[in-house]
């Protein structure tokens, strides 16, 4: 279209481009997927905590023998369950429960009448550090030997990766543990076998006792995320725009690290994704071999004492976890794909 002014010449304008109604319906879609990942995350969540509610009150667990013992009374004992409300009716049970539960609220512990939001909260910044730490370590390891391996492909280096990945695929995490305590704690000393120190105590000492149990709850991740780098790496390095980057004379780390790895990256991200649910279950068995006060530790003392309420809580809280990290990792899967990255 041309529009014409009096003291000018003609003036040109453009009319739209393509480009912006496919970047707009790219952001559209962009946002439909995030909405639907929320929904579905929330779907998860009430069916989770159905699923949770319901094993708890098909236990069989009696809140007045755990609290009072075999010498309660009848009388006792009919007292406290309806303190405990375990007298009601199963459905609204667990609507209060749920209620309760979205306003922080989760019972109270059978067995010491502590909140059993105090205990979680308590124990939850064990876990959280634990997990932060072996997904790092996790990051960390598979991500050096990915890009290693795809970049000297089909050398030495590539088979004694690939020989690792599959010998740390096999081991469990609490052998791993155990083999790194008798190693770094007993025969070579550097790092403290048990225990957990808060980092408002000393930063250093928070730092040194995550190490060894890091490091155990880590190696599956670790050679997953490896495996599938490589395999995506290996693939990107051999797209026609990389030959033409070569081609340009373009440096082999701007190749790999700006061009080639984000295309790569989004299929190591989700194999690191899928491993959450077991970095988080694992924690219980990690926790034990180190010592460690975390949610591992107080749900297998809660089980073996018949703590209903405190076992659902920490199932509960457990699964948020594992959603909300599911949450986060589909937003940046679709922002680290290419249509995603070209929409922003």
């Amino acid at each position: 279209m041309t529009l014409t002014t009096p003291a000018s010449a003609p003036v040109t304008v453009a009319p739209a481009g393509r480009g912006d109604g496919a970047r707009t319906a790219a952001v559209r879609s962009a946002g439909a997927r995030t909405g639907a990942v929320v929904a579905q995350a929330v779907v998860v969540l009430v069916a989770a905590s159905f699923v949770t509610f319901a094993l708890g009150a098909a236990s069989g667990s009696d809140p007045a023998a755990v609290a009072l013992g075999d010498m309660a009374t009848p009388e006792d004992v009919a007292r406290l369950n309806a303190e405990f409300g375990v007298d009601r009716p199963f459905f609204e049970r667990y609507v209060t429960w749920l209620g309760g539960a979205a306003t922080g609220d989760l019972g109270r512990s059978w067995f010491t009448g502590i909140p059993v939001a105090q205990s979680i909260a308590t124990a939850l910044p064990v876990s959280l550090s634990l997990a932060a730490a072996a997904t790092l370590v996790a990051l960390l390891i598979g991500g050096t030997s990915g890009v290693l391996a795809a970049v000297k492909r089909g050398t030495w280096i590539d088979r004694a990766v690939s020989t690792a990945n599959a010998a740390l695929a096999t081991i469990p995490a609490f052998v791993a543990g155990i083999a790194l305590i008798l190693l770094f704690g007993f025969a070579i000393p550097l790092f403290p076998v048990g225990g957990y120190v808060p980092p408002s105590v000393s930063v250093t000492a928070w730092l040194t006792c995550l190490v060894l149990p890091a490091v155990s709850l880590s190696l599956d991740a670790a050679a997953d995320l490896s495996r599938q780098l490589r395999t995506g790496l290996v693939t990107a390095l051999d797209e026609n725009y990389i030959v033409g980057a070569r081609m340009h004379g373009l440096g082999g780390g701007r190749i790999v690290f700006r061009h080639a790895l984000p295309n790569a990256a989004a299929p190591a991200l989700a194999t690191l994704g899928l491993h959450v649910p077991r970095l988080v279950g694992g924690a219980v068995i990690t926790e034990a071999v180190f010592g460690m006060p975390g949610l591992g530790q107080l749900t297998r003392v809660s089980a073996l004492q018949g703590d209903v309420p405190v076992v659902q809580g920490v199932l509960l809280v457990s699964v948020v976890i594992v959603v909300i990290t599911a949450v986060i990792l589909n937003i940046v899967l679709a922002r680290v794909s290419p249509a995603g990255r070209s929409a922003a």
